[in-house]
């Protein structure tokens, strides 16, 4: 199980944003809760800290090789393109990083929102209730066909 306390060293920075902002990390938060919004809520924010630290780790692979290409071009060990030393990394990186924004700005609203419905709901996490099975539709029997004489 988690430790709520304690994030691994290779924790991205959405679940450090989560940890920072509710003191746990989002997968034991999703554990506090059964059912209900807080649970709804819990599994979004979780989705959306993984899809910031995957953007982050795109952004960071996309930066460091282009930083990787301008070394070795400054250093003069790569032939330069004429049309652009970085050509369309740049506009990649450009996206990625558009694309982390945006990614923190949603994990920061599902933040908010966890908070806002687990203060509304009180603290503690709601115990567990087994959903009710709902009653079996009635059976319908379809209207009988009437034979026409021809």
């Amino acid at each position: 199980m988690d430790n709520p306390t304690s994030l691994p060293p290779s924790a991205g920075p959405g679940s450090h944003m989560v940890h920072e902002a509710l003191g746990a990390s989002p997968r034991f938060l999703g554990r506090l809760h059964t059912e209900g919004p807080e649970l709804v809520i819990a599994e979004l924010m979780h989705t959306a800290a993984r899809h910031l630290d995957h953007v982050h780790e795109q952004f960071t692979a996309a930066a460091q090789s282009a930083a990787s290409l301008l070394t070795y071009a400054a250093a003069g060990n790569t032939s330069i393109n004429s049309l652009g030393v970085l050509q369309n990394r740049g506009t990649q990186i450009d996206i990625l990083a558009a694309r982390r924004d945006d990614a923190v700005d949603r994990l920061k609203e599902t933040i908010d929102a966890y908070r806002r419905v687990t203060a509304s709901q009180g603290a503690a996490p709601r115990a567990y209730r087994p959903r009710a099975v709902p009653a079996s539709a009635p059976m319908i029997t379809p209207p009988a066909r009437v034979a026409r004489g021809r």
